[in-house]
């Protein structure tokens, strides 16, 4: 049962991204904002889910489908690889070391602020 909540919510995940993904195509943007967002938005999410939903009285199954399942989904790290790769190749090396940084940086803070607001709903 697990298998199956975890492969579900993972399919809600890489279809929000792909969602996602196509409402910021739009922007004249020259840079992959599209995964940018996607993955601090994720990294928000499973912080949140991981400590708003790490209770005894919930089946742990709800917090395994939407950590795993569906922000695995949703996030990508090999898409953001790639277009790292893909910035450097192009001689775009200063907004390739943005995009890292950036990327790196503000997951980490959306994970934090995630799990500030989980710790507070669990409250």
């Amino acid at each position: 049962m697990v298998w199956l909540a975890v492969a579900l919510a993972g399919a809600a995940g890489s279809v929000s991204r792909y969602g996602v993904g196509l409402m910021l195509q739009r922007l004249p943007i020259a840079f992959p904002v599209g995964t940018l967002i996607v993955n601090v938005l994720g990294a928000f999410l499973i912080g949140l889910f991981a400590r708003w939903l790490n209770t005894p009285s919930l089946d742990p199954v709800w917090r395994i489908s939407l950590t795993v399942g569906f922000c695995g989904g949703f996030t990508t790290f090999s898409t953001f690889s790639a277009e790292l790769i893909a910035l450097a190749q192009e001689g775009k090396v200063a907004r390739a070391a943005v995009y890292v940084v950036l990327s790196v940086s503000l997951a980490v803070i959306a994970t934090l602020l995630g799990m500030s607001f989980g710790d507070r709903l669990r409250a």
